[in-house]
C-alpha cells in the first residue's frame, strides 16, 4: 500500500528514536490516511485521503 495522500501528496516522513542515552534507530512517521468514497465534480471514487483533507472537504461542503 502506497502511503500517499491522493489529494495533498502527504507522504511518509522519516527520523530517528532517540533513546535517553541518546542511541537513535530509524522511524518513519506514516501519515493517517483513510479509504473514502468522495465525489469529486460528478464523479464518484474510492480515495485514499488523510484526515487533514478530510476535514477541509468536510469543511469546504458545509
Amino acid at each position: 500500500m502506497a502511503w500517499i495522500c491522493e489529494i495533498c501528496g502527504k507522504r511518509p516522513s522519516s527520523g530517528h528514536n532517540v533513546s535517553h542515552s541518546k542511541r537513535r534507530t530509524k522511524r518513519r512517521w506514516l501519515p493517517n490516511l483513510q479509504h473514502k468514497r468522495l465525489t469529486i465534480g460528478d464523479v464518484t471514487r474510492h480515495v485514499r485521503v488523510c484526515t487533514r483533507c478530510l476535514r477541509t472537504l468536510t469543511k469546504a461542503s458545509a
